[in-house]
Parts: C-alpha cells; structure tokens; sequence
C-alpha cells in the first residue's frame, strides 16, 4: 500500500495568449478549459474520418485496402477511443458549444460517435439518463450489486446481459419512470445506427464491418468493463454511497490522456464537476474520503484493476492502495478489506 502523497493529474493552466485560430475556436465553446476537446474533434474528424471513406472507395482494393483497414483500426482503438469516449463524456455532463452554437453540440454524438461504435443518444440517455440517476442501485442496469465482482464468469454474465437487453431494459426503465422523450432518443439514435449498418453494407460490408461494426463491439465491452471495475468495491451496508461504491485511480498516464476520468467517486459526488478541477477537489475533500472509507489507488486505471480483479491479484491491487489516514497497517488488512467489497449482495 502506499501514502497519500502528491498528486500529479492534469489540471488548468490558465494562458494570458492564444492564437487567432484558438481565440476564434474560444469563441465558439462555453469553456476555455474545453478547448483541447476541438482540437481533439479536429484530429479526428481530419485524420481518422477520411481513411473511413477510403475504405468504401472502389479503386482501393488489394493490400492497400488492408494497410488502410488497419491504420484506422490502430487509430480507433490505440490512438482516439479513449480520449474520445471521455470527451463524450465530458460533453454529455457539460454542453460544448454556446447557446447560439448549440446545433455543433450533435457533430460528436451523431456525426463522430458512430466511427467509434457509440451509436448516437445511447450513451448520454444510457450514462446521464439512468446511471446517474440511480447510481449503481438496484434500477440502475448497469448496477455490479448483484455479481461477484472478482469473477470472469459473473463480468460475462454482466456483459452478454448489457450487450443483448441493454436497449430493451432501459427503454423500458424510461417508460417506468415516464421519462418517454429520453426513450425516444434512445430508440431514433440506436435504430439510425443501425439503418446505417445495414445500408452501408449492402454498398460494401468488407468496410461497414471494419469501420462501424468492429469499433461498436469493442466499444460495448470497454464501456462495461470500466463501469464494473469503477463499481467493484462497494459496500453492502451503505451501497449508494458515492464514496462507498465508487473508486478512484490518481496519478495515471490514463487521466492525462483521459480527462481526469479516473476520478470516479467525485465525479458521482458532483457529475457537472469540470475535468480539470478532480484533482483539487479530491485534495480538499481526502478527510471525507477518509471518513467514508472511500478505495483509492496509485499509479493504476481502471483496466488495471479490472484485470487484477479477474486474476484475483488482491496483492497487486493492494500494492496500489492508497492508506487514507492510516487505516491499514500491512497489505493483508487491505486485501480483507478489498476483498469484502467485491462480494455480490
């Protein structure tokens, strides 16, 4: 385990000049501290999105079709979804562009989202629609409560019932609570998506498959695996508890390519939170995360703890651990502890 220590997550740094071009991009957005986001959608929409159409153009065929194909799949597995699926995630929390602006708030979701297997509406009706709204209790259909959170077999479980019920149940949760125009979204977003597979693969399936489909299957399995591993711990006692059901990783190269994301339990304590202030915040409040008993680790994300936790690795994870307020005086204190709140309830 370790000691609470400094903390090295990225944060504001406030600029006294910008460019012509970032003034004028500045002057688009709500928030100055957004503007890596456009650039970000920049790079996306000016590198990632062309070899996309390459790929459905008839005189490319051969092996530069296949180095074509890869390229764009090493860019949007290894190069973009990680930092793009957080900055959906940021923007679902907090509107990107200004009032006047607000028609460019659909270009990630519906024009960006579906290269990246994110069919448009699913994710914020999905994530600010029900999972927010019930964090990870028993409405909640995302909810780890239910399953052994240190076994692959239960994570399967988890996944194959997300991955083939997900639309189902949560239209249905949205007609339980009469929240019907979040349902519609759901449903004009994940049919659109799939309207779209559909034609485009008549036109040429070889590309569909490499640009929509293979992104949309890995995107669903790392959605569900990082909301297991953000909601392996929790306490069967005080299970709504942000700080109780919730983890945080700090000092990762994960949050600085990430915004912040490995802040997880201020993130439920306060969704509208901006990126760059977790880390702050998290310093001002470590009594109350002492006091609530809340699970931090160093040096770690949230796939880490997912693998460690799949091969049953307590001592990696305790290694990890960090000791807030002295709580635990040998590493096999802190694997009992670990160990108790990954039990299924």
């Amino acid at each position: 385990m370790k000691s609470f220590g400094p903390v090295t997550d990225p944060t504001f740094q406030p600029r006294t000049q910008y460019s012509r071009f970032s003034t004028w991009l500045l002057s688009l957005i709500r928030d100055e501290r957004d503007l890596p986001f456009v650039y970000l959608t920049l790079q996306i929409t000016f590198l990632m999105l062309p070899l996309a159409v390459l790929l459905y153009m008839p005189f490319v065929t051969g092996w530069v079709w296949w180095v074509i194909a890869i390229a764009y799949q090493v860019m949007n597995n290894f190069v973009f979804k990680g930092p793009f699926g957080l900055m959906l995630h940021c923007t679902s929390h907090r509107p990107f562009f200004k009032k006047e602006y607000q028609a460019l708030n659909h270009y990630l979701p519906w024009v960006i989202g579906p290269f990246f297997g994110q069919s448009p509406e699913t994710y914020f009706v999905h994530h600010i629609g029900m999972h927010h709204a019930e964090n990870n209790l028993d409405d909640d259909d995302s909810s780890t409560m239910h399953y052994q959170r240190d076994s692959l077999r239960d994570f399967l479980r988890y996944f194959t019932r997300f991955f083939f019920l997900v639309i189902y149940n949560l239209s249905q949760y949205f007609v339980r609570k009469n929240r019907r125009k979040l349902r519609g979204r759901l449903l004009r977003g994940e049919f659109s998506f799939i309207i779209l597979c559909i034609l485009l693969s008549i036109l040429n399936w070889q590309a569909t498959l490499v640009v929509f489909i293979i992104p949309f299957l890995i995107s669903r399995l790392i959605m569900m695996l990082g909301n297991w591993a953000q909601h392996s711990f929790v306490c069967a006692a005080d299970p709504g508890n942000e700080y109780k059901n919730s983890i945080t990783c700090i000092n990762t190269n994960y949050n600085h390519k990430c915004w912040n994301d490995g802040y997880h339990i201020s993130h439920h304590e306060k969704p509208t939170l901006h990126w760059t202030e977790h880390p702050l915040h998290f310093q001002q409040n470590i009594d109350r995360y002492a006091a609530n008993e809340a699970i931090v680790f160093d040096g770690i994300h949230f796939l880490h703890v997912w693998a460690y936790l799949m091969s049953k690795r307590y001592d990696l994870l305790a290694k990890s651990y960090v000791n807030i307020g002295n709580r635990f005086k040998s590493d096999e204190e802190v694997i009992s502890f670990l160990r108790q709140r990954t039990q299924r309830f």
